[in-house]
This record gives C-alpha cells, sequence and structure tokens, in this order.
C-alpha cells in the first residue's frame, strides 16, 4: 500500500507545536504516512517563537496533486500569510484534489480565505471565535469543542488539539487499536474525544466582580449537587431573585441555570475519568437526578455518552510498555504492507 501524503503548511509567524505535535503523529504511525511541509518559498521558515524549520518546497515547486491530507498550521502570522494570494490560491488548488482538509488553530483563517468553508460548521481557539464569526458570517463557527469534523474538512482549537486532531485522522485512517498505540508512545490521552470541550470552568467563564455574585459562584463550587435554583443562591448572595439573575449574567455572561449545568458537567467528568463510581450514583451526587438526565446533558454539551466518555479519557492505571507500543504500530505496519490494506 502506498504511504498517504501529509502535506503541512506553514508561513512566518507560525505556531511550531501546530506543526511538530501532528507530525509526530503522523510519524509515529509508522510508514502508512509520508509527511512534507511547504511554505510560501522553500527554506527557513522562523516560528512564532523563533523556532527555524525547513520547508522543502515552496508554493511554485510544488504541485497541488497528489495530496492525501492537506494540514494547514495556524500562529499570529496567519493574517499576513492570508493577504499572500500565491498561497491562498495554493491552498484552494491542493484542497480541491486532496481527500480531505484539516486546520490548525488559526489556520482554519486560511481555509477560509481560499473558499473552504463556505457552509461548513468549524473549530478554533477561543480567542479568535469572534473574529472568524465575524469575518467568514458564511461559516458556522462553534468553539466548544477540540475538534470537528464537517466532510473532508477537519478543524481543530489551539496547539495541543492539533494532536488530538491528528490522531483522530490516525483513527479514521488506521483503526482505534493504531491510534491508541501512537497516543500511548506519545503519552497521550486516548484519546479525548472531539466533543471535549476547550475549556473548563476556571477558563471559559469571567470571574465575579461583585461579592453577592461571588458568594453564589462559591455556593455552587462547594457543593456542585445541590439544589441551587435561583431561590437559594439569591438567598446565598443576598439579592432578590430578580436582581442575582440580572447580576449574574452580567458579571459571568451566563445566566445562573447555565453555569451551575456547566459546573456539574465538569465535576462528574472528573468523577468518570478518576473513579469506577457507578453512572447512576455519579448523576444523583452531581444533581442530575438520573442518569438518563446526565446521559441527555453529556450527548447535549460533549457529543458523547458518560461511558463512553469514561471509556475514551480516562487515563489508563499504568503506563504501556514502550516495547509493546512499538510493536503494535509496527505489525500494522507489516499487516498493511502484506495484505494491502490497513488492519
Amino acid at each position: 500500500m502506498t504511504s498517504r501524503r501529509i502535506v503541512f503548511v506553514v508561513f512566518d509567524g507560525f505556531q511550531p507545536l501546530d506543526l511538530t505535535g501532528p507530525h509526530e503523529v503522523f510519524h509515529s504511525a509508522g510508514d502508512d504516512y509520508v509527511c512534507e511541509v511547504v511554505a510560501p518559498r522553500a527554506g527557513p521558515v522562523r516560528s512564532l517563537s523563533g523556532l527555524l524549520v525547513h520547508a522543502g518546497h515552496g508554493v511554485a515547486d510544488l504541485g497541488p496533486a497528489g495530496i492525501d491530507t492537506l494540514v494547514v498550521v495556524g500562529g499570529r502570522g496567519v493574517d499576513r500569510a492570508r493577504q499572500d494570494e500565491a498561497l491562498v490560491s495554493w491552498i484552494a488548488a491542493a484542497a480541491a484534489g486532496a481527500r480531505r482538509v484539516a486546520s490548525v488553530c488559526s489556520g482554519v483563517f486560511l481555509l477560509a480565505a481560499a473558499g473552504l468553508l463556505d457552509g461548513r460548521r468549524v473549530t478554533t481557539h477561543w480567542a479568535r471565535e469572534e473574529q472568524l464569526a465575524r469575518e467568514h458570517p458564511e461559516v458556522r463557527v462553534d468553539c466548544e469543542p477540540i475538534f470537528v469534523r464537517d466532510g473532508p474538512v477537519w478543524t481543530s482549537a489551539g496547539v495541543t488539539a492539533g494532536m488530538d486532531l491528528a490522531l483522530a485522522l490516525v483513527e479514521d485512517d488506521l483503526g482505534r487499536d493504531v491510534a491508541h498505540a501512537v497516543a500511548r508512545r506519545l503519552v497521550l490521552f486516548l484519546r479525548r474525544p472531539g466533543g471535549q470541550s476547550q475549556f473548563s470552568v476556571a477558563l471559559w467563564s469571567r470571574q465575579p466582580t461583585t461579592d453577592p455574585v461571588r458568594a453564589a459562584v462559591t455556593a455552587i463550587h462547594a457543593d456542585p449537587g445541590a439544589r441551587h435554583d435561583i431561590t437559594g443562591l439569591a438567598a446565598h448572595a443576598g439579592l432578590s431573585p430578580r436582581h442575582l439573575q440580572r447580576r449574574f449574567t452580567a458579571e459571568l455572561g451566563v445566566p445562573p441555570a447555565a453555569y451551575v449545568e456547566r459546573v456539574r458537567v465538569e465535576a462528574a467528568q472528573r468523577a468518570l475519568t478518576e473513579g469506577d463510581e457507578p453512572v447512576e450514583a455519579i448523576a444523583r451526587r452531581y444533581g442530575f437526578t438520573t442518569a438518563e438526565t446526565l446521559r441527555r446533558t453529556f450527548h447535549r454539551r460533549l457529543g458523547t455518552a458518560p461511558s463512553d466518555y469514561r471509556a475514551r479519557f480516562r487515563s489508563t492505571a499504568e503506563p504501556a510498555d514502550a516495547h509493546h507500543v512499538a510493536s503494535a504500530v509496527d505489525r500494522n505496519a507489516h499487516h498493511v504492507s502484506q495484505k494491502g490494506e490497513p488492519v
């Protein structure tokens, strides 16, 4: 079987981990992939942190045909790069013949500039969500997941989410066992599902600015499974329910009920990955009442069931033996070469 050709697009000011993280994932999958790097011009390309990376090709000397997967990285330099007509045109031509197209972080702006995202659902780093939605109203922006697949277009959130995306691409090609072997070799989670949120409470919420709202927030975090209706939270805050509803939403950007649900979901996520307590017990402990309510909430917020979340996101009890992991990948490569198809 011919190796799948993965071509990474970089530019001055790119985020180095957007390249090196996914590159290592594909490289660790064995001989199934061959990776190349293309830039506006061949030669050294300076990353955002100053790290120099050699691009083996420039867009003028690399034909757009024969690419299996096109991966466009992100970084602050993307705003200048998307003004490069030759680069944008090359991306559009390469994408037309590629089996699939992917972006990491703000690389999605180059895909949008190339006209590849019209009507598609995509994600990017949460800090650039509003900019992407404002500049490209033709695109459906959803910055809740760490990566999104819409047909042949895959997009991911920032930096390490690019490795999750690459693992998902490997799994799509070679199966879950190989993707998990790669994840173990690189000491990654096995593996974060695409619906896993980019945010934790500390990141997605603004902090309260007044003592009454702070008191309500403290009560929620102290016991996520308590009732926490607006009347009870108002009592903690020393405000009327209507006044708290207005103040809470203004200060934190979400209403109290939504905040409570988000905290409860994160508490349930931790319980699922850190222990063996039954799903039903976790649902009762964190205020969901029934396992079915927890399941519906997980599907709505994370795109997965609690049991699947536990199976996929929980770290293994012991680190895998490196030789065993390497053998698993090597065996797959052997089967591919012998049988002509992935196992």
